[in-house]
């Protein structure tokens, strides 16, 4: 009977811990399970950045550089950058090291590198490409640039107001749409103010060279022009003004602190938040290709505060011309424009499109030298 009882107490307590164990559970609400969920990372980003000069410069790469550790500040990504790389095939081999080294959006920042990036971009359809003031896209390559000719308008207007012989020189780099185009907005702001001045123009064939940028502004005070203006990359142009007791424009970044004696203002790119805006989307998952050309009401083209050596009453006109611009009253590319052979290239009542400026191969009137 002891065992009969001890068998039936047996049975009763493993039918009990089976039945527990057999127990269906209640499943969560939906809501509850999606509380418990972890946010999504967000996709890894690191990017290659390619420079045509040093980032000591001063001017154009110095300022893409303080976009890059921007971003990397804004948005924790990891960034690399190679700089002094020239504008032929060689810089293939560097994006595609880039993306070796884990790289999946890479920036090119001079005109010069767009082609290969393009065949680039085709060998590597998961990266994305930036190219700066370029115009080719594709679905993974991206242009941007700015509308740096509203502060070079400004800054024509400065120059004028400072000069005394009516001749202002300005030494550039290449006969491209994005130099031609920067020339003409600038003697159209000199000329709003002084419209019998010239603005004669020396070319260097070069971005980056201090000594032949300099020997380009000494040539052009030797034939009487009292304020210098430039499309280079470093503050030599300025330098060579200060030397002869005269004035300068900077370009690129605030270059007066590389010429204080000589410089009255620069216009100036401010290029960081346009990459960290880059880096967030591709995060975020809605990064599109895009041809994007900022004005100076997003920030991306700035005119650097005046020295003490800007003529009086210059940061009224400046101020003026910029609320003008925008707000669309004044047009830095409207009609009537001629050209230096008196030739209407835009009719009054009209104005010039994005198009037409980014392929801009001719000289308005008051520009003296060859825009080919």
């Amino acid at each position: 009977m002891r065992k009969v009882w001890t068998a039936f107490l047996v049975c009763l307590t493993v039918s009990a811990l089976c039945g527990c164990g057999q127990k269906k559970e209640t499943a969560a609400p939906a809501s509850a399970a999606a509380d418990t969920e972890a946010p999504a990372a967000k996709p890894e980003v690191k990017m290659g950045f390619i420079y045509i000069g040093p980032v000591g410069d001063g001017g154009w790469t110095f300022e893409h550089d303080k976009g890059r550790l921007y971003a990397e500040k804004e948005t924790g990504i990891k960034t690399i950058y190679k700089e002094n790389v020239p504008e032929g095939p060689e810089v293939k081999e560097i994006m595609r090291n880039m993306i070796d080294q884990g790289c999946n959006v890479i920036v090119a920042t001079s005109f010069g590198y767009m082609d290969y990036m393009e065949e680039i971009a085709k060998e590597y359809p998961d990266v994305k490409f930036l190219h700066c003031s370029g115009y080719k896209q594709a679905e993974n390559m991206a242009n941007y640039f700015g509308r740096m000719y509203e502060p070079r308008y400004l800054s024509g207007i400065v120059a004028a107001m400072k000069t005394e012989t009516g001749k202002i020189g300005y030494v550039a780099a290449f006969e491209i749409p994005e130099v031609i185009r920067g020339i003409n907005a600038f003697t159209l702001g000199v000329r709003s103010i002084k419209p019998e001045a010239e603005v004669i123009v020396r070319w260097t064939h070069t971005w980056y060279d201090p000594a032949k940028e300099k020997a380009a502004a000494i040539a052009l005070l030797d034939e009487g022009c009292d304020v210098i203006a430039q499309h280079q990359d470093t503050a030599g142009p300025q330098q060579a003004a200060e030397e002869r007791g005269k004035w300068a424009i900077g370009y690129d970044s605030d270059m007066s602190k590389m010429a204080p004696k000589s410089n009255m203002t620069s216009p100036i790119w401010n290029w960081g938040p346009y990459y960290a805006e880059q880096v967030r989307a591709i995060q975020n998952g809605t990064w599109k290709t895009h041809a994007y050309w900022g004005n100076m009401k997003d920030n991306v083209v700035l005119l650097a505060p005046l020295t003490a050596l800007a003529p009086e009453g210059a940061q009224a006109k400046i101020d003026e011309a910029a609320k003008k611009i925008n707000d669309g009253s004044l047009i830095v590319f409207a009609g009537p424009l001629l050209d230096q052979e008196g030739k209407e290239q835009v009719a009054a009542g009209s104005a010039m499109t994005d198009k037409e400026m980014l392929s801009m191969d001719w000289f308005v009137q008051g520009v003296i030298g060859n825009s080919k």
